[in-house]
């Protein structure tokens, strides 16, 4: 008998750890793809253009992922009470809940473009940008921001898919988004010569692409609350719930860049060699940290399908699994990031002082980088629960006052890219301490 779509993302059966890889392995592929965006613009503005370029991309992205982060946090309410409605097989919620992210998307992508016309040039005097770069990053968001719409309805409806069960969709969307991006990218800046602009132009056609690839497949749902282009509208209820669960996510992913921002100013402070390393260091991290947030998603989808079905003794075991896989993972591609360090900044940057660099920051944070995983797998854990706030609080104090006080405290003291870097392994250690004694004390029932 043919399998249906509800049995193929049903998270509530079946081995757990045999789940979590299935569903997350989609996700961290998609995230990957996703990143070959902005990475191939680097790739192409470093190697085409000049490191300088490469460091306006890199500023800009600091905007860019403070203001899509915030409503990649909403994405969480929704996500939740989506895999929950499914987990209960309760289809009136499940379709208010389509719908209702559709809307959000809507407004929020178009609430973004705007947004960050405005701010644009006022985020770039703050992080105190060097003068000769200014031009460039500015040209670059200006366009970027054009493809704020598509990027939010991506981002929130293919977590509506994700919570449904169907992570493979995404990947889907994001290969051909990618291979897409590629090629625009080495029309607009190999062949045309449109500098950075062509790299944000590059990323608004591919973007697009991405994104109505998952509206169409939320529209051939196999399921009674296929999304339906004229039942898009706010429900009050559903709304009430998604940002109930998913403001703290979106104001703790929104503050958490801004200590980002923060760290971009004392990058800044220490000039064009050290914001080259760090912009290739954060690609090059992203090896590490993709695994342990596609585990971390699958648990907080695995969390809501199961307290949905009311198995909270299931929800607390796939948390100890899911902590030994996102362990193991991280130890291993740590050990191979730092053998291979060098090759791997060597596809940013053929500059040996930045490279030094670099590897430089690598070393200080690589060996600490399996703490990551007691501060993500635990809060996923409480947000696929529907406890959304206290772990926002967490997060916001130790990655956000913890590591700005840190950062003022250290960096005049170490005027190096290591007194940066340092702040990074110390702080997630601290939050990963006070999420698991905070999940401990949480009465999953």
């Amino acid at each position: 008998m043919r399998r249906s779509h509800l049995d193929d993302g049903d998270l509530t059966h079946g081995p757990i750890w045999k789940r979590l890889v299935l569903y997350a392995l989609p996700l961290l592929l998609s995230s990957l793809v996703q990143q070959l965006y902005n990475t191939v613009d680097l790739i192409f503005a470093g190697n085409l253009i000049d490191s300088g370029a490469s460091s306006a991309i890199g500023m800009s992205g600091m905007l860019i992922t403070c203001l899509v982060g915030f409503f990649g946090g909403m994405s969480v309410g929704a996500g939740v009470l989506t895999a929950r409605a499914f987990g209960e097989r309760d289809y009136p919620v499940l379709d208010a809940a389509i719908h209702n992210t559709a809307a959000l998307s809507a407004a929020g992508g178009l609430a973004l473009m705007l947004i960050g016309e405005l701010i644009a040039p006022v985020y770039l005097a703050l992080v105190r940008t060097p003068e000769a770069l200014l031009p460039m990053a500015m040209a670059y968001l200006r366009i970027y921001f054009l493809s704020m719409p598509a990027i939010v309805f991506y981002n929130l409806c293919s977590g509506v898919l994700r919570a449904l069960g169907d992570s493979r969709s995404t990947l889907t969307a994001q290969v051909v988004g990618g291979l897409l991006n590629v090629g625009a990218d080495w029309l607009f800046i190999a062949r045309l010569g449109c500098g950075v602009a062509g790299a944000a132009w590059a990323t608004l056609i591919s973007q697009s692409v991405s994104a109505a690839y998952v509206v169409c497949r939320l529209t051939r749902l196999e399921m009674p609350c296929a999304l339906r282009l004229g039942k898009i509208r706010f429900d009050g209820r559903v709304l009430s719930e998604t940002v109930r669960i998913g403001l703290p996510a979106g104001a703790q992913a929104l503050v958490i860049t801004l200590s980002n921002v923060m760290a971009q100013y004392h990058i800044n402070s220490l000039g064009k060699d050290a914001i080259a390393a760090f912009t290739a260091y954060f690609k090059v991290e992203l090896i590490v940290y993709y695994p342990i947030v596609a585990l971390g998603q699958a648990m907080m989808t695995f969390a809501g399908q199961n307290m949905g079905a009311k198995k909270p003794d299931r929800v607390r075991r796939g948390l100890r699994e899911c902590l030994a896989l996102a362990v193991g993972c991280s130890v291993i591609i740590s050990t191979l990031g730092l053998i291979f360090g060098r090759t791997i900044f060597r596809i940013f940057y053929d500059d040996p002082v930045a490279i030094d660099l670099g590897l430089r920051i690598a070393t200080t944070t690589f060996p600490f980088y399996f703490t990551y995983c007691f501060l993500q797998i635990p809060g996923d854990a409480l947000r696929g629960v529907g406890e959304s706030r206290k772990p926002m609080l967490i997060v916001m104090l130790n990655l956000c006052v913890v590591r700005t006080t840190l950062l003022f405290l250290i960096v005049p003291i170490w005027q190096d890219v290591r007194g940066i870097a340092i702040c990074y392994p110390m702080t997630w250690a601290l939050t990963g301490v006070c999420m698991t004694i905070f999940w401990k004390r949480q009465k999953i029932a």
